[in-house]
């Protein structure tokens, strides 16, 4: 049973823009946790391993609660959305696209997308739709383990050698540009006081939990280009079709199979 199985009932499908909006977040969690499940049998140690499967496998309970409630509007599953949908129809922000990288790249994409999930999960406990609401509570306990985890990783790094401080500094140069993006309003949120949150409001509460830790790894955030974005509009970085390839081979391959 998926989080979405205790709300979302037949008479409650959500509407055209809560939809819009549950793929936002849906797609984000579907594509790092496929992101994630990359480092299966390939991570430093061990220990790694099941922490970040652990952490793809939460992220992939929240993708299939969001995406079956985002299915609800049109009578689509969660599997029609992940597997079934073409590049230009996903909303993934383009900093979960990003490659896995060496470990260090890793680390910087999960710090900023942890603490950003964690902001945002906080505040949409208040949603006044039950479903988002019902999501978002279960969902913030699991970021705030995440969050932790990669912060304990960021301090390490940072303060580790001199070859894991210069590979942490060049993944922060590489990743940082796309942290903008996940604080971009869009005009759908218009439709949704009350329901979403605005991601413009998250931003202090992200540099607010970021800076200490930066701080203490002395560390700060590169001041460099911005990256376009786009991605809740459904303009991707160049990364995002070879992951759905990958994703969605399978299903695509053996449409209606089976075990």
């Amino acid at each position: 049973m998926t989080l979405s199985d205790e709300f979302v009932s037949a008479d409650a499908p959500a509407s055209s823009a809560v939809a819009e909006y549950a793929l936002w977040l849906g797609d984000d969690s579907l594509v790092l946790a496929q992101r994630l499940g990359g480092w299966i049998t390939r991570a430093p140690e061990l220990e790694e391993d099941v922490a970040l499967a652990n952490i793809a496998l939460d992220l992939l309970g929240h993708a299939r609660s969001l995406l079956r409630y985002a299915g609800s509007a049109d009578g689509r599953s969660e599997d029609d959305l992940a597997y079934w949908r073409d590049e230009g129809d996903f909303r993934s922000a383009h900093l979960f696209e990003q490659p896995n990288g060496d470990f260090a790249h890793t680390i910087v994409r999960q710090f900023a997308t942890a603490h950003y999930l964690y902001a945002l999960y906080d505040r949409l406990r208040a949603s006044t739709d039950p479903v988002l609401a019902g999501v978002a509570a279960k969902a913030v306990k699991e970021v705030d383990y995440h969050r932790d985890h990669a912060d304990q990783w960021m301090l390490r790094l940072a303060l580790g050698t001199d070859e894991s401080r210069r590979r942490l500094l060049r993944a922060m140069d590489d990743l940082w540009p796309y942290v903008d993006e996940l604080f971009a309003d869009e005009p759908v949120l218009e439709e949704l006081d009350g329901v979403a949150v605005r991601p413009s409001t998250l931003r202090a509460a992200f540099d607010a939990d970021t800076a200490p830790v930066l701080a203490e790894a002395g560390l700060e955030p590169p001041q460099a280009f911005h990256a376009a974005g786009g991605g809740r509009r459904g303009r991707h970085s160049e990364h995002l079709a070879p992951l759905l390839a990958e994703l969605q081979v399978l299903a695509r391959q053996h449409p209606g199979a089976t075990w």
